[in-house]
């Protein structure tokens, strides 16, 4: 029986002797691996925007009187200067008159005033005229020269008036339906016509939060102020409808001085070109701010850093191929890579790919991405020699 027992033990020890040494002759695992970088990262807030035409003018008629014409196509881009609306200008065209005729009426009788006061002071210096007679021809010439501004002041508004029967747009952009019919009285400012809208340039009005204002400012970063001591400013990036990026970048021109109580937030006004007319006044987008560079940052892919209760970490190969689980500190996170803070060096060998079942001091097998794909390639290439030789 205790025989039968020994040789029991004696066999169990004999397997597990072979399983170690079957352990000890596996080869180290494959893993993939990267060497940590260093580059720029830029920080960005998100944010929904409400694009705004850099200029918005209405236009009103100035004077009264009936709209007669209009002379643009609804939608369209107009000129500045360019005749819009006629309000008939014929009560208008008789101000002008009456007002050159009173004009001429009055430097008439400027005329006559300086000859009476060329009469009248000879007289004076013989004794023929009295000292009354004179000051009275003093007064009347005065008199006949303030007539004589006025009615030029008269006829200066009265042109003015009917210059203003032509309404003429005060900018080049592109301009609204019409606001009223052919027919109707218009005037006193008070009748809107229609609106011309400036959009080769628009501006975008986003909301900021107190929070983000109080990280900017700890970073030196004056939102609505041109900084050249910065390799970099605050710029905007604008996403459409359809999720694509708009081409041209926006600068951030105006910050509001105070928060909003209700909100928490704070207005930020940025400034894009729109040449192509893609941008239109009314659209809600998606805006991008950034807010910071964090320059020359060690970065890793996002897929090497594990998390578990101690934090972060990540597998580390050294240079005897021994991979090292090293916990680190970790920064923004952009386009799947992340900052690391602490921890890291750059130039050292990270696993990126195969790390799941990897134990701390293990010995592995560390293979570039470039190398995986020459190997590949080469045994591909032996399978075909193969097929060929067959």
């Amino acid at each position: 029986m205790n025989n039968r027992k020994s040789v029991f033990f004696l066999a169990i020890l004999c397997l597990a002797l072979l399983g170690a040494c079957k352990k000890t002759t596996e080869n180290p695992p494959i893993v993939e691996v990267e060497p940590v970088t260093v580059d720029n990262i830029e920080i960005y807030g998100e944010y929904v925007g409400l694009i705004k035409a850099s200029r918005n003018v209405e236009i009103h008629a100035r004077v009264e009187g009936f709209l007669e014409r209009m002379t643009f196509i609804e939608g369209k881009e107009v000129k500045a200067g360019e005749a819009l609306f006629y309000i008939n200008n014929k009560p208008y065209k008789a101000k002008v008159e009456k007002a050159k005729a009173q004009l001429k009426r009055d430097e008439a009788k400027e005329l006559k005033a300086e000859s009476d006061l060329k009469r009248i002071e000879p007289l004076y210096n013989q004794n023929a005229a009295s000292r009354l007679d004179l000051d009275n021809a003093v007064a009347a010439l005065n008199m006949s020269k303030a007539d004589v501004l006025m009615s030029k002041a008269d006829l200066e508004q009265a042109e003015l008036e009917l210059s203003y029967t032509v309404v003429r747009s005060p900018l080049s952009g592109y301009i609204s339906e019409r606001y009223v019919d052919i027919g109707t009285l218009v005037g006193n400012s008070k009748s809107l016509l229609a609106t011309v809208v400036k959009r080769d340039t628009v501006q975008v009005d986003f909301k900021l939060t107190s929070l983000d204002y109080l990280r900017s400012q700890r970073r030196n970063v004056h939102l609505g102020e041109l900084d050249t001591t910065r390799s970099w400013q605050p710029t905007v990036i604008v996403t459409l409808a359809d999720n694509s990026v708009y081409s041209q970048r926006g600068i951030v021109d105006f910050a509001s001085p105070q928060v909003d109580p209700k909100t928490g937030t704070f207005g930020v006004r940025a400034e894009l070109p729109n040449p192509n007319q893609v941008l239109l006044p009314g659209q809600f987008t998606r805006v991008k701010l950034l807010l910071d560079v964090l320059e020359n940052a060690l970065v890793v892919p996002r897929k090497a850093v594990s998390i578990e209760k101690g934090g972060a970490f990540i597998f580390v190969v050294l240079p005897d191929d021994i991979v090292e689980k090293r916990f680190v500190e970790t920064g923004p996170e952009q386009n799947n890579k992340i900052v690391v803070t602490r921890g890291l060096a750059e130039g050292e060998r990270i696993v990126v790919e195969g790390f799941q079942k990897l134990t701390h001091g293990q010995k592995v097998l560390p293979r570039t991405q470039e190398e995986e794909q020459r190997i590949e390639a080469e045994k591909k290439a032996q399978e075909l020699n193969k097929e060929d030789n067959e």
